[in-house]
């Protein structure tokens, strides 16, 4: 798969994700990657058996005091390959890359993964 039709995955994906949490997003970059850095896997604690999928980085909404402002932009990396790993056909890829999305946008609202779940699935 071509970043280019990948990419065309993620902004499908985003325009599937409840709108009210997309319009929210300020100063966030979505990007795609083929593989996590070394740095990514040990921050997150992954060994070669596991994949990560997608990861955010970035302080939580929920976690920002009055003093921020003038910060770098949050990331939310899509791992591509990691993706493709875990789908079994193009559609399971892309509800694959929609939860991935989703799953690392909740992380931005500070959101637990029950209520991510649930929000979700409305």
């Amino acid at each position: 798969m071509t970043d280019s039709d990948f990419d065309i995955l993620i902004t499908q994906a985003m325009n599937e994700l409840p709108e009210k949490y997309i319009r929210g997003l300020e100063n966030v970059a979505i990007v795609m990657a083929d593989e996590p850095t070394p740095e990514q896997k040990q921050k997150m604690n992954i060994d070669s058996q596991y994949l990560l999928l997608g990861l955010y980085e970035g302080i939580p909404i929920t976690e920002r005091g009055a003093n921020y402002n003038f910060v770098l932009p949050d990331k939310i990396t899509l791992f591509k390959n990691s993706i493709l790993a875990a789908s079994r056909n193009e559609d399971d890829l892309f509800e694959q890359v929609k939860r991935t999305l989703w799953h690392e946008i909740a992380h931005y609202y500070g959101l637990d993964h029950n209520r991510m779940d649930e929000i979700q699935n409305d």
